[in-house]
C-alpha cells in the first residue's frame, strides 16, 4: 500500500469514529484507561477467515495477512505490531501477552508474561518501613518495568504455526510508523487525560506539541524510531530486540529515571524465555472451554464461575428486550464473588508458588464447585470467603496487587483450521510512562502484591526474582464437546474485571443463545468479591432496586471492556464465521 493510500485509509477509518459517543467519560477509581464512549456495532459474517482487533488499522493489517495466505498467528503478529503504534496506551512490544491457539487438533497456551528482574525482591514496592508505596510511585518510572515477553512468545508460536515469513508480518506497521497515521478520538482522549505521560521528555515530544497540547484527532503522527526498531526485529528476529541495541536502550531508560529508577538489566531481557503451558480446559454443558493457566488467573476463575453456574443454571434468565434480569445478575455476580475469593488467595506464578495439593484439578473439581454453588442464596453474600478445595490446607496471605491493566485483545481464525485468542498488555495506560525506541515500556511488576505477607503468611503473588506477576488476562477458546470443533474465540482487556467481561460473553452465547456481537454488547456486570458492579446507564432502575432489596451493594460506572469475539454458526444449513467487536472501543471485524 503506498503512502497516500495508507494515509487515506487511516483518515477515513478515524473519521468514521469521530462521533459524540467518544467524548471523555468517567470510570471507577484509578481506571487504567478512561472510557471514551459507546457506539453500537453490527457483527460481520465470513466464510474463510476473520480477524478482530481493538483498532481498525490493526484489524486491516491482520486481514491483509490472512488474504495473502497467512495463518492466524501470522495475522496476530501483524496486528500486534500495528497496535504498538496506534494503541500505545494499551499494548506493544514493550509489554507481555497470553495466547491460546488451536490448530484444529490440539489447544496450546503460550505465556509471554513479563518477568521480574534478578535484582528484585519482595520489598520492591515497599518503603524503608516495609509499607506499600503509593500507586503513583509504584507505576510511574523504571521500578515497575519487567522484561518484555510478547515478541519471544509470538516468535515461539510463529515457529510452530506460521505460514508467511516473519519479516513480511512487520511491513504494515513499518509503513504506518514511517508514513504516519491519524490520531484517533480514543488516543487523543487518553493523551489529554493522562497526568504522567508528559513527564517523560521522549513521550512528551511525541504525543504533545511544543506548547504541551495533546496531538489533536486526525493529526498525522509519525514514528520513525518505531519503524527502525521494527525493521531491525523483522530482519534479525526477536534476538534483535532481546540481545542487542534495543535491550540496552530499555535497560538504560529504566535505570536512568530521575526519581524512580528500576532494576531491569540487559541481562534480564536477554535471558527472557516464553513458555508453552498446558491450557486450563473444562467441560461446561455441551462445550469444552479452554483458558490460560497460571500465572494468568483467568482460565481457573472463569472455569470456576461456569462450574458454579452449571449448578445454579443461569440459562432461563435471559435478557428481556436487551435488559438483564435481576436473577441473572444475582447469579452471575455471586458466582464471581466465589471465584475471585479463590483467585485472590491461591493463584500466582506456579513456577514459584505451586498450587497446593492437587492444584488446578482440585479448584475445578465438580464436587467442590457444587459445594461453592450451594453458598448462593436469595440474598447477596456481599463478600465470599475463599474455599478449601481437596488437599488445599496451605493458607496464603491476602493479595494487594494494583491489578488494573491497560490492555488489548485480538482474535483470528484462518483458512487452514487454525484459531487464536490473544490478550496483550503494557498494564496501566501508557505503562510506566517511559518511551524508548518508539514504544512504551510496561509497568507489569505492579501486578505483584505490594505487601509480601500478612497474618496468614507469605503472599503467593509477592515479588520474587525472575517471577511472573499474576494476571487476569483471559484469552478463551470454546469447542463443541462432541465434534471438537472451535465454536468461539473471545477475550477482553479490563484489569481484574477481564474475568467478568469474558464470562459475560460465554454466558450470553452458550446459555442465552445470543450471537457474539449481542453478547459483547450486553451491559457489563460483575463482582470482584466486593460491590456489585454495573455498567452506568445500562441497567433498569427496577432491576437495580430489586438487587438492592436482595442485599447487593451497587456501584454503577462506565466499565471499559474491549471485547472481541469470533463464533462458528450455521445459517441456512451452511457454516460460517461471525465476528463481533466491543462498542465501547474502536475495534472492528474483517474477514472473507
Amino acid at each position: 500500500m503506498n503512502r497516500l493510500k495508507t494515509l487515506a485509509l487511516s483518515v477515513a477509518i478515524i473519521g468514521a469514529l469521530q462521533a459524540p459517543a467518544y467524548a471523555q467519560r468517567a470510570t471507577p477509581d484509578h481506571a487504567p484507561e478512561i472510557a471514551t464512549g459507546y457506539a453500537e456495532k453490527a457483527g460481520k459474517s465470513s466464510q474463510k477467515f476473520m480477524v478482530a482487533a481493538a483498532n481498525p488499522l490493526a484489524t486491516q493489517a491482520g486481514y491483509q495477512i490472512l488474504k495473502q495466505g497467512g495463518a492466524a498467528i501470522d495475522a496476530a503478529i501483524a496486528v500486534q505490531m500495528v497496535l504498538t503504534l496506534v494503541e500505545p496506551q494499551s499494548s506493544g512490544i514493550g509489554g507481555g501477552s497470553f495466547l491460546l491457539y488451536s490448530d484444529g487438533k490440539r489447544v496450546q497456551s503460550y505465556d509471554g508474561r513479563e518477568t521480574a528482574p534478578a535484582a528484585a525482591d519482595e520489598h520492591l514496592f515497599q518503603d524503608a518501613n516495609g509499607k506499600p508505596v503509593s500507586r503513583e510511585v509504584g507505576v510511574v518510572g523504571g521500578r515497575s518495568t519487567g522484561a518484555p515477553g510478547v515478541l519471544r512468545m509470538l516468535e515461539l508460536a510463529h515457529k510452530q504455526h506460521g505460514k508467511l515469513p516473519w519479516k513480511t508480518l512487520f511491513q504494515p506497521a513499518i509503513q504506518l510508523a514511517q508514513n504516519g497515521f491519524a490520531v484517533s478520538p480514543r488516543l487523543n482522549a487518553l493523551i489529554s487525560y493522562d497526568k504522567f505521560l508528559a513527564r517523560d521528555p521522549v513521550a512528551r515530544a511525541y504525543f504533545y506539541d511544543a506548547d504541551g497540547k495533546p496531538r489533536p484527532v486526525g493529526y498525522l503522527l509519525k514514528n520513525p524510531e518505531l519503524a527502525q526498531t521494527l525493521r531491525e526485529i523483522a530482519d534479525g528476529g526477536a534476538d534483535a530486540f532481546y540481545k542487542g541495541r534495543i535491550a540496552r536502550d530499555i535497560a538504560a531508560k529504566v535505570a536512568s529515571h530521575p526519581t524512580n529508577p528500576g532494576k531491569l538489566t540487559a541481562a534480564d531481557i536477554a535471558g527472557y524465555q516464553a513458555r508453552e503451558r498446558a491450557p486450563i480446559c473444562s467441560d461446561y454443558k455441551q462445550w469444552t472451554v479452554c483458558g490460560a493457566p497460571p500465572p494468568s488467573s483467568g482460565g481457573i476463575a472463569i472455569a470456576q464461575m461456569l462450574g458454579i453456574l452449571e449448578n445454579k443454571d443461569i440459562s432461563p434468565y435471559k435478557p428481556v428486550n436487551g435488559q438483564l434480569t435481576a436473577e441473572g445478575i444475582h447469579l452471575f455476580t455471586e458466582a464471581g464473588r466465589l471465584a475471585y475469593a479463590d483467585r485472590n488467595r491461591y493463584v500466582a506464578d506456579t513456577d514459584f508458588v505451586p498450587l497446593p495439593g492437587k492444584g488446578v484439578s482440585a479448584m475445578l473439581d465438580k464436587g467442590y464447585l457444587k459445594q461453592r454453588a450451594a453458598l448462593i442464596g436469595d440474598k447477596s453474600m456481599g463478600r465470599a470467603n475463599y474455599g478449601t478445595p481437596d488437599t488445599m490446607q496451605v493458607a496464603w496471605g491476602a493479595d494487594t496487587a494494583i491489578d488494573k491493566p491497560s490492555t488489548s485483545h485480538l482474535v483470528a481464525v484462518d483458512a487452514f483450521g487454525g484459531g487464536l485468542s490473544m490478550t496483550t498488555s503494557v498494564e496501566d495506560a501508557f505503562g510506566a510512562r517511559q518511551m524508548v525506541d518508539g514504544f512504551m515500556l510496561n509497568n507489569q511488576l505492579t501486578d505483584f502484591s505490594f505487601d509480601s505477607q500478612d497474618d496468614n503468611g507469605p503472599i503467593a503473588n509477592r515479588v520474587q526474582p525472575g517471577k511472573r506477576p499474576r494476571s487476569a488476562m483471559s484469552p478463551t477458546l470454546v469447542f463443541d464437546k462432541a465434534t471438537h470443533k472451535l465454536v468461539l474465540a473471545t477475550g477482553s482487556p479490563g484489569g481484574s474485571a477481564i474475568i467478568n467481561y469474558v464470562a459475560k460473553v460465554l454466558v450470553g452465547t452458550l446459555d442465552w443463545g445470543l450471537d457474539v456481537q449481542q453478547a459483547i454488547s450486553l451491559p457489563n456486570i460483575g463482582s470482584r468479591n466486593g460491590p456489585t458492579e454495573l455498567e452506568a446507564g445500562r441497567i433498569s432502575r427496577e432491576v437495580v432496586a430489586e438487587l438492592k432489596a436482595r442485599g447487593h451493594d451497587i456501584r454503577e460506572y462506565d466499565q471499559n471492556s474491549g471485547l472481541q469475539g469470533i463464533q462458528r454458526r450455521t445459517v441456512n444449513g451452511r457454516q460460517e464465521w461471525f465476528g463481533g467487536a466491543d462498542p465501547r472501543r474502536e475495534g472492528v471485524v474483517l474477514g472473507d
